[in-house]
């Protein structure tokens, strides 16, 4: 039996079809590809139920971008990633009022680098609805954008999922983007590509330890998610690497997760990427020049 842990709706189809045949009509799901800014795109559509039980996934649409240029620093790769991310982004949040607040939600934990896309994303979004309050003259043709960096229970006593409940409850935004990092099947994919889902996300599924939802259901309002693939687990590392489903006790190897090597590097410039593309999507009418100017 297959026993690959994934958080990414594009290697679920892989997997599928791996196991069903290439040939073979997945049911319930529809995928396409196609380039933003000359960057790979993947468009997973689940549908129905039969496509949520063959992709373990809520339905929805999942946006995967695959960002194989920034790590080796290729010519205008930062600008071109920022407004892939942030045209996606924009067409998922396409109903959302122009003015209405939307929430920022950094999750994970700071102080282990593969958990920390979340709060490094926080650190470089544009945070404007003091700014829209105070001095609408100056500033009232901004969204009005708040931001938080919802940390894990270990370190607050408090699930990230209640932080972003309790804050919703009290600021009302019209849309929630809640940012976190996921677990991939694959090396060649963790901090290469950027998924981007209108179905909401539960915080820690990318290292196994699953909380409460940040969901429409749970939150009220729409939520996108936003993940990064930083780790993979040692039981389906292994599985890919031999290319064999005929393992010895697959589990074994769930207590392992594997990371590069230069994690540190990668999930900054990862976090900079996504956090000026939510910018870019949540204000349309701000180059990139002057995001930077403002967030340096």
């Amino acid at each position: 039996m297959r026993v690959r842990r994934t958080d990414l709706a594009l290697e679920a189809r892989e997997l599928w079809q791996e196991g069903a045949g290439a040939l073979t009509a997945l049911p319930g799901v529809e995928a396409r590809d196609g380039l933003r800014e000359g960057i790979p795109v993947n468009t997973v559509k689940i549908l129905d139920r039969r496509g949520e039980e063959a992709l373990g996934k809520p339905r929805g649409a999942y946006v995967t971008l695959t960002l194989e240029g920034l790590a080796s620093r290729e010519e205008d790769i930062f600008q071109r990633a920022v407004q892939a991310v942030a045209g996606e982004l924009s067409a998922l949040i396409r109903e959302v009022p122009p003015n209405g607040l939307v929430l920022v939600a950094g999750l994970g934990n700071r102080a282990i680098t593969p958990d920390a896309v979340g709060p490094k994303v926080h650190e470089n979004v544009l945070i404007t609805r003091h700014l829209v309050r105070q001095m609408p003259e100056h500033f009232g043709h901004l969204r009005p954008v708040a931001s938080l960096a919802a940390e894990v229970m270990g370190t607050t006593g408090v699930e990230s999922g209640e932080i972003v409940r309790a804050v919703c409850e009290k600021i009302q935004p019209a849309c929630v983007v809640a940012v976190d990092a996921l677990a991939s099947r694959s090396l060649k994919r963790l901090c290469r590509t950027v998924q981007i889902a209108d179905t909401g996300i539960t915080p820690g599924s990318g290292v196994g330890n699953h909380r409460m939802g940040l969901t429409r259901d749970t939150l009220g309002v729409p939520v996108v998610a936003v993940g990064v693939p930083t780790v993979v687990d040692g039981a389906t590392l292994a599985a890919d690497l031999m290319g064999t489903d005929d393992l010895p006790d697959l589990n074994e190897g769930r207590d392992l997760l594997v990371t590069p090597k230069d994690i540190d590097s990668q999930v900054n410039d990862l976090a900079k990427v996504i956090g000026y593309g939510i910018s870019m999507a949540l204000q349309p009418g701000i180059s990139l020049e002057e995001l930077d100017l403002l967030l340096s």
